[in-house]
């Protein structure tokens, strides 16, 4: 993921700390051992710092552990990090750009089988935003319905046995004086034997995370004592108090863990994706990991060649295949945007204001949008799209024009939290751009008053399900 699309992830150094002289040599020889397995994919040998180091490196990093115990160093591994969002959109550009047909905001309605040989041909799709219906004739169906898998499968027969069982992953975002800026911390094993993590991610620190099941809804939402466990698990090994005051969002996801169902043993549940074939022809891939999305993709169409008798005229090419923006960049590409663009504000008065394209700025768009970041500054600089949406964050007001006119975004929702993370980092900084990603969508979408109106109630909602301390009813005295 970091030789295709380096714009979007790179090495992040993550620290485990050791209060106890055991845990140095267990921890050191284990994560050696990690170094050994990845070979020549090895991003940095880890390594041990004593406890003076470890505070250099991690300041809020405490001293003491909850039981006493004082550090007496810790061991730092290597690993990769994403910006996740911006990732799975360029995965849908670049497949676009090598001829695939993009639809979003469409719903397979149901599944038709062709009469002779029983077998999956045809799916009915809505396409949700203008509520228009069409069939898509095909060879063959793969169904990579996520967490949803099952009720794709049940299209097709309804009487499918489930293969996924849905659990739930509770994050939460804090300012990002609670970690470094270039390293995390990782507990392997809690008091309460959980994991727990906190890492520098997007300008904030990101700390998790909870693993309960959990049922299947769109709108997930996370339940207070899942917050309070993650800051309670944190403050055990930070020097700062960890206020739920802090709190800037808060989100749960559903990880859509799977099992086969032509193994033996169908009660076991796997992390590890599976790729199966029912009696109606339809191939589904479930489970797995966004680590290994390209080889889950890799195996479901070399599946879907083997049962609908298709004839490719190469073997999977994906493995070096690069993403849209990857061409060309290298870490300095944003001073590129430094030196030869500027920022044209609009002011609520409609005078237009020169500024420079500021270093946060030109970072945030160059590690977003690779090479089309040139594109995105054109935009700001050239139709007075420079001004920020939102205060304390790098986000313009011309990201929001250009994904709309690049990337299929369609809907308010769509920029916040799937072109961009914003709704991730900061709900209330989120609530504040909504009014201004209206207006400009609605200026490239040609929405009327109550288009307009709808999006603001769809958004509104949709943010309610992230719990920062603004949307809180409860307070640090509380708790």
């Amino acid at each position: 993921m970091i030789q295709n699309a380096p714009h979007l992830c790179h090495a992040l150094a993550t620290m485990t700390p050791c209060y106890r002289w055991w845990e140095i040599p267990y921890y050191w020889s284990g994560l050696k051992l990690y170094d050994f397995v990845a070979g020549r994919q090895m991003l940095h040998f880890s390594r041990f710092h004593t406890a003076k180091q470890s505070l250099e490196f991690f300041p809020t990093l405490a001293k003491k552990g909850s039981d006493g115990k004082t550090l007496k160093g810790t061991v730092v591994y290597y690993d990769g990090q994403m910006n996740d969002s911006r990732v799975c959109v360029s995965l849908a550009c670049t497949a676009a750009l090598v001829g695939a047909s993009i639809l979003n905001h469409a719903e397979a309605i149901a599944l038709q089988k062709d009469a002779s040989t029983n077998r999956v041909k045809t799916v009915r799709v809505r396409d949700n935003l203008s509520g228009k219906e069409f069939d898509v004739h095909t060879k063959v169906v793969v169904n990579a319905g996520g967490a949803f898998s099952d009720g794709v499968r049940k299209l097709a027969n309804s009487s499918a046995q489930p293969v996924i069982a849905p659990s739930s992953g509770v994050h939460i975002v804090l300012p990002d004086y609670y970690s470094p800026e270039m390293m995390g911390l990782i507990v392997p094993k809690t008091k309460d034997g959980r994991v727990v993590f906190m890492l520098p991610w997007l300008g904030r620190t990101v700390a998790g995370t909870t693993d309960s099941n959990t049922k299947l809804t769109m709108l997930p939402e996370p339940h207070e004592d899942e917050i309070q466990f993650i800051l309670d698990a944190i403050s055990d090994y930070l020097c700062v108090k960890v206020r739920r005051s802090d709190v800037l969002s808060a989100w749960s996801g559903i990880r859509p863990l799977a099992s086969d169902p032509s193994a033996k043993d169908t009660a076991s549940i796997s992390r590890d994706h599976v790729v199966f074939v029912a009696s109606d022809g339809m191939v589904t891939v479930a489970g797995g990991k966004w680590t290994t999305y390209r080889s889950m993709a890799e195996d479901a169409v070399d599946k879907a060649i083997e049962f609908g008798g298709l004839a490719p005229a190469n073997r999977c090419m994906t493995e070096n295949l690069r993403l849209v923006g990857a061409d060309g960049w290298d870490p300095s590409f944003f001073t590129i945007l430094a030196q030869q663009y500027t920022r044209m504000k609009s002011t609520y008065g409609g005078k237009v204001i020169l500024e420079l394209m500021d270093t946060a700025a030109a970072k945030h768009l160059a590690h977003s949008y690779g090479n089309r970041a040139l594109q995105v500054a054109t935009i700001a600089q050239n139709e007075g799209l420079g001004k920020r949406l939102a205060h304390g964050y790098p986000y313009l007001e011309a990201e929001v024009a250009y994904c709309a006119r690049q990337e299929y975004c369609e809907s308010v929702v769509d920029f916040i939290a799937r072109r961009s993370r914003l709704a991730f980092l900061d709900t209330s900084a989120a609530r504040r751009a909504v009014p201004r990603v209206i207006d400009i969508l609605a200026q490239e979408r040609k929405w009327d008053a109550t288009k307009k109106k709808d999006e603001l109630a769809t958004a509104i909602q949709f943010l309610e399900t992230f719990k920062s301390s603004k949307n809180s009813q409860l307070a640090d005295d509380v708790l």
